[in-house]
């Protein structure tokens, strides 16, 4: 080719940076006895009752495509659960998609809503996805930064100043991908304010509703004159351990749901119909077992936030998900640094804070989704590093001195 294959490619997407989680867990993959502490899905195999309606489906020859909105079934079964569980009311004929995983819902709702230079705030640390999702359909992510001094959720206050004449919409996500931090119903009313005062939108990523320990979660669909200015977003990965199953659905007013659809029909047809029937099983028939993986997370979140604090780095305690993201910064070394050597003298894999925002750096994101046994190592390894750095003997010494 006479100009080479950069001539050819979109600006955009050679702008994009590789996520970062990916980069370095091809690392880790390379390497034999590796704990990972980083990936960010369940430990427990699908709950077998959605297998088996599976498996029947197949049997019964369910292999067809399906409507391009879901199985209308499906899309009943969505809307008690978000009825039952968290109080909003969704017309399961023309206000519900079942989509590839949450991501694919998110791509969506960006691709429906903004036009080019429409600015998003995207309250960080954040997952990865975020904003070069926003970048991709033509918008301008604005980073709103939080810290630990305030449990790393967002004040009204900061996102009043944030806000500029070019904003369209707000991502949330609560319980927080990577933080674990929680917006509880009335800091939620809070915010709900600022955004109705500038007339905003919300995408709302609710995939860690299930996964909440201390309070009960609320979805800011709930929250009075948000219903109509919300896109909601969930799935079920988390919460049922169906990470491999890529099944996710947004919920939202009808003339959102209208254009997403159509986004859809174009770009994916329809989930497949096979797993569809799992995920009716799910939301019908699972939730002692939910209910148990939620109680087994909350036991291993609080075995770790103590443990990490006890060997010298801070640790605020998550209010859902199934991360923790305790500070390195006492260590003298920079997240990606922290990362890198820690796995390369521990064989233990973290993920460095600053992969999800430049308000992460001086932190790691650690997955508790992994069983005791492997927590235990994990945790006596990164010990053995923390106190090659002296930040445990200064630790300890502290405590002395505050006694």
């Amino acid at each position: 080719m006479k100009h080479g294959y950069e001539h050819y490619l979109s600006q955009t997407a050679k702008e994009l940076q590789p996520s970062g989680i990916r980069k370095f867990f091809d690392l880790a993959a390379s390497m034999d006895d590796v704990i990972s502490l980083g990936v960010g899905e369940p430990d427990f195999v699908t709950p077998w009752s959605i297998r088996e309606a599976t498996i029947l489906s197949l049997e019964q020859g369910f292999t067809s495509y399906t409507a391009n909105a879901g199985l209308l079934e499906l899309r009943e079964e969505i809307t008690y659960y978000l009825k039952n569980r968290f109080g909003v009311q969704y017309n399961p004929s023309n206000q519900i998609t079942v989509t590839i995983g949450a991501s694919q819902a998110i791509d969506l709702a960006f691709r429906a809503i903004l036009n080019q230079g429409d600015e998003v705030l995207i309250v960080e640390p954040a997952f990865v996805s975020y904003a070069p999702l926003v970048a991709i359909a033509g918008g301008t992510p604005v980073a709103v930064s939080t810290s630990p001094a305030n449990g790393f959720n967002v004040t009204p206050e900061q996102i009043e100043a944030a806000i500029t004449e070019k904003t369209k919409a707000i991502l949330l996500c609560s319980p927080n991908n990577p933080t674990g931090s929680m917006l509880t119903k009335n800091e939620l009313i809070e915010i709900a304010a600022v955004i109705k005062k500038h007339d905003l939108l919300v995408v709302s990523d609710e995939i860690y509703a299930e996964l909440s320990y201390d309070e009960d979660f609320c979805s800011v669909a709930a929250i009075d004159g948000m219903y109509e200015r919300t896109i909601l977003i969930n799935g079920f990965s988390k919460g049922f351990a169906m990470t491999g199953w890529r099944l996710g659905f947004l919920a939202a007013p009808t003339e959102f749901v209208e254009v997403m659809l159509k986004i859809y029909q174009y770009t994916t047809m329809c989930a497949p119909n096979m797993l569809q029937r799992g995920a009716i099983e799910a939301l019908r028939n699972t939730y002692p077992e939910v209910e148990s993986m939620r109680n087994s997370y909350r036991r291993r979140r609080n075995y770790v936030v103590q443990t990490l604090n006890q060997m010298g780095l801070d640790c605020h305690v998550p209010g859902g998900a199934f991360y923790v993201f305790p500070s390195i910064r006492a260590t003298g070394l920079s997240s990606e640094q922290f990362a890198e050597e820690l796995l390369m003298k521990e064989k233990v894999a973290v993920v460095p804070g600053h992969v999800f925002g430049e308000s992460g750096e001086g932190y790691i994101r650690c997955s508790y989704a992994t069983s005791m046994a492997q927590l235990q190592e994990a945790l006596k390894r990164m010990q053995r590093f923390i106190e090659s750095k002296g930040v445990l003997a200064e630790h300890q010494s502290e405590k002395v001195k505050t006694h």
